[in-house]
C-alpha cells in the first residue's frame, strides 16, 4: 500500500506528464497545421517558390527538440519547417519567409528549405543533402573549445547516410567527443528512392559501431518514445561523452515537394503508416490516461488554429525587401 508520500509524488509525477505530453501535442498539431495551411496557399498561388514538407515527422521534430536550452543549436535540412518552429522559430517569422517578407526569419531571402534563426540556436537550413552535418560538428567543436555544455542536434535524413559528408562529420565528432547528436529521420525515401535499395544494412543507427559511438533505432511517430531517447543523448553529450546516431523510423504523408503524388509508394505501406500517425498517438494516449478531455484538445487545436491565421495576416501585412537588401547579411571572404 502507497503512503500518503507516495501518493501526493505519484500524483505530481502524473500531473507532469500529463502537461508535457499536452505541450507537446500542441506543438505537433502546431506543426502540422502550419505545413497544412502553406500547402493550400502555395496551390493558390499566394506564395512563391516551392516547399518540401514533413507531415507525419512531427514527433521526430517535437521530440527530439522538446527539452533542448534556446542556447544550443539545431541544423536542419531541406524540410526545415518542424524543426525550425519546435526550436522556438517563431510562427510569424517563419510565415513571413514564406511570403518573402522582410520580417521573415531569413529576411525573405531563404524561403521553404533554408529557414531558421541563430538567437534561438536554429542554423539557417541547408537544402544540399548531408550539407547540415558538417556544419554540426563545427558548431559542436566551436562549443568544446569554448568549454560550454551546449548540445547540437543535427536532424538528416535517411537519403543523406549515403554521402561522403555523413561520413566524416561521424567520424570528427567521433574522435574529438563533440557534443553532437545525430538524428536521422528515416522516412525510407530519399525522394522516390527506397532506402532498401541502396543500403545493405537494416538499421542507419548501425553504422554508430564503426565510429565508436552509441546508436539507437526509436519508433519515431511516438514523440514520448522519441523524447526519451532525446534525452539519453543529450544528456550524454552535456557530460562530454561524445556524440550519439538516433535513428527514428517515420514517413512523411507528403510527397518529396509538392508536385510528388507519391506513385512509387506502396499502398499497403502507405495505409500501415497513416495509421501511425502521430498526432493521432498522442491524441489516444492523452485521452485514454485522461490527461485531457476531447473538449480540452479541441480548444487547443482551435488556440492553435487561430495563431496561424494570425500569423498569415501578419506575413500579408509585412513589407516586401528593397532592392538594396540585398547587399545586406551577406558574408564575402
Amino acid at each position: 500500500m502507497k503512503t500518503e508520500n507516495e501518493l501526493v509524488l505519484s500524483k505530481a509525477d502524473k500531473n507532469k506528464a500529463a502537461a508535457r505530453l499536452l505541450e507537446m501535442y500542441e506543438q505537433m498539431f502546431l506543426l502540422r497545421s502550419y505545413e497544412e495551411k502553406i500547402y493550400f496557399l502555395f496551390l493558390e498561388g499566394v506564395m512563391p517558390g516551392t516547399i518540401h514538407q514533413s507531415q507525419g515527422q512531427e514527433a521526430c521534430a517535437v521530440g527530439m527538440l522538446f527539452d533542448l536550452r534556446k542556447e544550443d543549436y539545431m541544423t536542419s535540412t531541406h524540410r526545415p519547417a518542424g524543426h525550425c518552429l519546435a526550436k522556438g522559430v517563431s510562427l510569424d517569422s517563419m510565415m513571413a519567409e514564406m511570403f518573402a517578407k522582410s520580417t521573415g526569419c531569413c529576411k525573405g531571402k531563404g524561403g521553404a528549405m533554408h529557414t531558421g534563426d541563430i538567437s534561438v540556436g536554429a542554423i539557417p537550413a541547408i537544402a544540399i543533402t548531408a550539407g547540415g552535418m558538417p556544419v554540426a560538428v563545427g558548431v559542436g567543436l566551436s562549443c568544446k573549445m569554448r568549454r560550454t555544455d551546449n548540445v547540437v542536434v543535427c536532424f538528416f535524413g535517411d537519403g543523406a547516410s549515403n554521402e561522403g559528408a555523413f561520413h566524416e562529420a561521424m567520424n570528427a565528432a567521433a574522435i574529438w567527443k563533440l557534443p553532437v547528436v545525430f538524428v536521422c529521420e528515416n522516412n525510407f525515401y530519399g525522394a522516390s528512392t527506397h532506402i532498401k535499395l541502396v543500403t545493405n544494412i537494416e538499421n542507419i543507427a548501425d553504422r554508430a559501431s564503426a565510429y565508436g559511438m552509441p546508436g539507437e533505432v526509436v519508433e519515431g511517430n511516438d514523440v514520448e518514445l522519441v523524447n526519451e531517447a532525446a534525452t539519453r543523448a543529450i544528456a550524454r553529450a552535456r557530460k562530454g561523452e561524445g556524440p550519439t546516431i538516433i535513428e527514428l523510423k517515420t514517413y512523411r504523408r507528403c510527397g518529396h515537394s509538392r508536385n510528388d503524388a507519391c506513385a512509387y509508394r506502396d499502398k499497403v505501406e502507405e495505409k500501415e503508416w497513416y495509421a501511425k500517425d502521430p498526432l493521432i498517438i498522442s491524441k489516444n494516449r492523452i485521452l485514454e490516461e485522461k490527461y485531457a478531455t476531447a473538449e480540452e484538445l479541441e480548444q487547443i487545436e482551435k488556440r492553435v488554429l487561430q495563431r496561424i491565421e494570425d500569423a498569415v495576416e501578419y506575413a500579408k501585412n509585412s513589407p516586401d525587401p528593397k532592392p538594396e537588401d540585398a547587399l545586406e547579411h551577406v558574408y564575402a571572404v
